[in-house]
């Protein structure tokens, strides 16, 4: 029997459509090139079209590995990078690089990376900042759309409010939600017609002990089933395109597992899991 086949939502206003699960580039590192073939073409064949990796993710060997993985399936895909690069040039040497590793000629999303306070956002948007190199390279065709992942409120929204940006990827997580981290960038975005994209959504609270039993995840994530299908739940629940699973294969696996099969909260299932997650301590919270 096939596997259910993963649903897919509009990007934004760009007429293109996402898989609601993404596979993001750091589950490749630590892996043979053979297994990585291996879980993007079972990813690929389950409905899988959005793949999102940086330079920074195993310094570059995420890109090489996925690079190789994608090789002959590009033109099907949707594939998003990254640079934390704040300055024109060292975002245009990043940019460049990216493209070779990857062995493409253009990204359908590229992001600065990272953004986790108002310095780096205002060093992105000053004169010689990397936004002006995001800017050219829309223009040049190396860049379909452009936008931005962030960790800090106030500076994700500085950016999308000074810069033409159709996307944001931020924790859009539940734990975080019931503490009041995320709604003002959430409804920011849908305000200005810029695309939700989640990562983080599986994270349960701060890890206590490292590397702990999932190396590459740097927080303590869902795990059990009904864990993994409340976090997945809330945050697809809603309006937004897509989550992005931890790094980890067995963890990336739950949510391909999971995801097929959920359907929209009611109002009583989301109250039941924000109050849950009231008594947990989020990964992020607002500033104070």
């Amino acid at each position: 029997m096939n596997a259910p086949t993963l649903p897919r939502r509009p990007f934004g206003k760009t007429g293109l459509e996402l898989s609601v699960i993404g596979l993001g580039g750091i589950t490749v590192c630590g892996m043979e090139q053979a297994a990585a073939n291996r879980l993007v073409a079972e990813a690929i064949d389950r409905g899988l079209n959005y793949f999102d990796v940086a330079p920074t993710y195993g310094d570059g060997e995420a890109e090489e590995k996925l690079g190789r993985a994608l090789e002959g399936r590009r033109d099907a895909l949707f594939l998003a990078c990254k640079t934390t690069a704040r300055d024109a040039k060292g975002a245009r040497a990043e940019l460049e690089r990216s493209l070779r590793r990857l062995r493409t000629d253009r990204f359908d999303l590229y992001q600065f990376h990272g953004v986790n306070n108002m310095d780096d956002a205002a060093r992105i948007l000053a004169p010689g900042g990397a936004a002006e190199t995001f800017a050219e390279a829309r223009r040049n065709g190396l860049v379909r759309h452009q936008g931005l992942s962030a960790h800090n409120e106030q500076a994700a929204l500085m950016i999308m409010r000074q810069f033409k940006c159709d996307s944001v990827l931020f924790p859009f997580n539940h734990v975080c939600w019931a503490h009041g981290f995320g709604p003002a960038v959430y409804e920011a975005a849908r305000q200005m017609g810029v695309a939700r994209l989640a990562l983080k959504a599986m994270a349960r609270t701060v890890k206590t002990q490292r590397p702990g039993k999932h190396p590459k995840c740097w927080y303590e994530p869902a795990e059990e089933p009904q864990a993994v299908r409340d976090a997945l739940g809330f945050t697809l629940s809603l309006d937004l395109t897509a989550a992005i699973p931890p790094g980890e294969e067995s963890l990336f696996r739950l949510a391909l597992d999971a995801t097929p099969d959920l359907r929209p909260l009611s109002a009583a299932e989301r109250d039941r899991i924000l109050e849950q997650a009231r008594g947990s301590k989020p990964i992020f919270a607002p500033s104070r």
